[in-house]
């Protein structure tokens, strides 16, 4: 069964110190997810948790 479109969208959590990056799904329809979404996730290069913020995806 197919899903509905429209209701996820593919971003993109990138790390701007080291330029690592995590591709992940956002719901556009929730209101917690409105605007520019922060998490705290591992970065290889740095060896520790970091700060990744929500940047443009190529296409």
């Amino acid at each position: 069964m197919a899903s509905k479109k429209g209701s996820k969208e593919v971003i993109k959590l990138e790390n701007k110190e080291t330029g690592f990056f995590y591709v992940t799904t956002k719901n556009t329809k929730s209101e917690r997810t409105q605007g520019k979404m922060k998490f705290s996730k591992y970065d290889p290069k740095l060896r520790k948790h970091v700060v990744f913020t929500e940047a443009k995806m190529p296409h």
